[in-house]
């Protein structure tokens, strides 16, 4: 039995339709993974071959759009111009901070479901996290030039505007190959993170936020599980502070009703629907997809990601399964069973010399899959973004 299709066989199943959405992750994908999150870039051809695929295409990414560290400021690098993307729609269209912050391609922004006093909460999460790390790293880290400290700090505190992020990776790469150095370290970010949930509680929005791991090892007791760093990588090596309830899983049926709406002029779960208010299980989602989604309205979906995780729990025989990807390309998945579609998951190998990650080599997927995983691969891009923004093109070309 062939394990995985071909890019021709995956771009003829998709062509084979007329009504599709690809849903797609952005950082490890379209974007190489970089230590330092400033200094990504996205390709310009890309760009102007999303824009082809016009309503068929939706990003669902736990990065942001807007901010000086949002990826509408790389499509405006890659492009030489501040106004080229709005005026001719080469934005990236979807959603942004793991469901609350949603454009068009032209940039027009909401933020389904955000309250104001949690916009306000977040926008002081950053100083905080520098406040703490500077603290942390003093003492751990005590004969750390003050220069190389600030420098570091300035790498880690990503000051996103709804996904504020502790991003350890310059951090990590500093102590080397010393992995108890680096637990430590995740140790170290994860009690920052906590102490700014119970600051959150203390002002009574004790509902209101979430830490999301890159990557974990699935959920427990309600809490994503750290992936501590062994010989072979890193493990967790960023923590965002997230509104509750935004998860990609949610954010799937958020850009399902918005595609759906653009097509018949209605939206199937209702004008008002957003990730806080979407269902919790994919069992739910999918019995509200078959509720309010008629077959011929449901699109094929195509989900793109790289970032999956399975590990051996040997203490009870179990997997730990996670990854911010794995819930909606999951969810993509069983959609496809439910309506009875060729919905395809592909995953790109996004481990690179900057950013040590699991990766897929032949048939061999220790890291990210394991023999009774329910997620099943359609199509493994080896190479990473570069050479999936290939695949994509010959894609787009179709359009």
């Amino acid at each position: 039995m062939k394990m995985f299709k071909t890019k021709e066989e995956v771009i003829n199943t998709i062509l084979n339709e007329q009504n599709i959405l690809i849903v797609q992750d952005l950082d490890g994908v379209c974007i190489p993974l970089v230590q330092d999150p400033l200094k990504r870039e996205i390709n310009k051809e890309y760009v102007e071959d999303v824009s082809r695929l016009r309503e068929k295409f939706a990003v669902l990414t736990c990065g942001e759009h807007e901010g000086r560290r949002g990826v509408n400021r790389l499509v405006e690098k890659a492009l030489n111009s501040k106004t080229t993307a709005k005026e001719n729609g080469f934005y990236l269209p979807g959603l942004a901070a793991c469901g609350v912050e949603f454009q068009d391609r032209f940039s027009n922004l909401s933020h389904p479901g955000l309250k104001d006093n949690e916009i306000s909460f977040l926008a002081k999460v950053p100083k905080m996290m520098r406040s703490m790390l500077t603290n942390e790293l003093k003492k751990y880290l005590p004969d750390l030039p003050n220069e190389l400290r600030n420098k570091l700090i300035d790498v880690a505190v990503c000051d996103t505007r709804f996904t504020p992020t502790l991003n350890f990776n310059e951090i990590f790469s500093y102590v080397k190959n010393d992995f108890q150095k680096v637990k430590d370290l995740q140790l170290i970010m994860e009690k920052i993170m906590n102490i700014l949930l119970e600051k959150a509680k203390n002002i009574g929005l004790e509902n209101s936020f979430y830490l999301h791991l890159m990557p974990n090892l699935g959920i427990r007791d309600g809490r994503e599980i750290m992936k501590y760093s062994t010989q072979n990588e890193f493990g967790t090596t960023d923590i965002q502070f997230i509104i509750n309830g935004a998860i990609k899983e949610a954010g799937l049926l958020l850009l399902l009703n918005k595609y759906i709406s653009n097509k018949t002029g209605v939206y199937p779960f209702g004008e008002n629907f957003n990730v806080r208010n979407a269902p919790k299980t994919h069992k739910k989602l999918i019995e509200l997809c078959r509720d309010k989604i008629p077959s011929a309205q449901m699109p094929l979906l195509i989900g793109v990601g790289d970032t999956v995780t399975s590990v051996k729990d040997n203490k009870d025989n179990s997997w730990l399964r996670g990854g911010s990807d794995r819930g909606f390309l999951t969810l993509i998945q069983r959609l496809g069973e439910s309506y009875k579609k060729e919905n395809q998951v592909v995953f790109v190998n996004s481990c690179n010399d900057q950013v040590k990650r699991p990766r897929i080599n032949g048939t061999d997927m220790t890291g990210i899959s394991d023999p009774n995983d329910d997620l099943k691969l359609n199509l493994v891009i080896n190479d990473g973004p570069r050479e999936y923004i290939k695949w994509f093109k010959q894609l787009a070309s179709n359009f």
